[in-house]
């Protein structure tokens, strides 16, 4: 995968690290030479330029990137406009962090579905998130944490029964979740999630909907490669 991080601050640093670990190719980005100087030899690319400057950030590879992250931080201006110029540029997957709720009702108006709460959301678990078909997942301990993924589409219109997760993966299915529509306060559709409640044996599943599984995190990968490779 390729990513794009604008703004190499405490958090942008930290996710752009944890990438380039994983085996990905990330480009840092930020406009405080300083910034760009303590990270270049940590991932794969860091440049120094302003992120909100439409003739500058044309020279990056947008097109070739699969996730664009606007990380900026201590700027909110500078977050929302290159936020907006992503936008305006048509990035594959647009990503834009949010200090405030009025921020985040914002970028919900621009369009922005995920937005990143650094304050309560490690770079570790988007790390995680980004590089995996995980929406989002919980270290319980080194051997075992909970996840969010999107139900397979070979699932879709069987219950948990027939798909058998424990028999097959070990795991626990504790919840689905259905994904939907509402508007924010500034009239913008927004992407809200509503929890189904404790799911049984004969409950059926949707591809649209999202699945809570419990497990080790060997089993869980095992079960997140299969369906990655069923996807191919």
């Amino acid at each position: 995968m390729k990513y794009i991080i604008l703004g190499l601050g405490t958090f942008g640093a930290s996710l752009a690290e944890k990438l380039t670990l994983m085996g990905n190719e990330v480009i840092g980005v930020d406009n405080k030479m300083s910034k760009v100087s303590a990270i270049k030899d940590k991932i794969t690319h860091a440049v120094n330029l302003d992120s909100t400057v439409k003739a500058a950030v044309s020279s990056l590879p947008l097109k070739d990137t699969d996730v664009v992250i606007v990380a900026i931080g201590e700027d909110t201006g500078a977050n929302i406009l290159a936020t907006a110029l992503m936008r305006q540029l048509k990035v594959k997957r647009l990503i834009s962090r949010a200090v405030s709720p009025l921020q985040e009702t914002i970028l919900e108006a621009m369009g922005v579905d995920e937005i990143i709460h650094p304050e309560e959301e490690t770079a570790e678990r988007w790390s995680k998130k980004l590089n995996s078909e995980v929406v989002d997942s919980f270290e319980l301990s080194e051997e075992f944490s909970i996840i969010e993924t999107q139900v397979p589409e070979a699932y879709h219109g069987r219950s948990l029964e027939e798909v058998g997760l424990r028999r097959n993966y070990n795991l626990i299915a504790l919840t689905t979740i259905k994904k939907l529509r509402e508007k924010n306060a500034l009239g913008a559709e927004r992407n809200v999630k509503k929890v189904q409640g404790v799911v049984t044996a004969q409950t059926i599943l949707h591809k649209e909907d999202l699945i809570v599984v419990y497990g080790y995190n060997k089993d869980i990968k095992k079960f997140l490669k299969d369906q990655e490779k069923s996807s191919l």
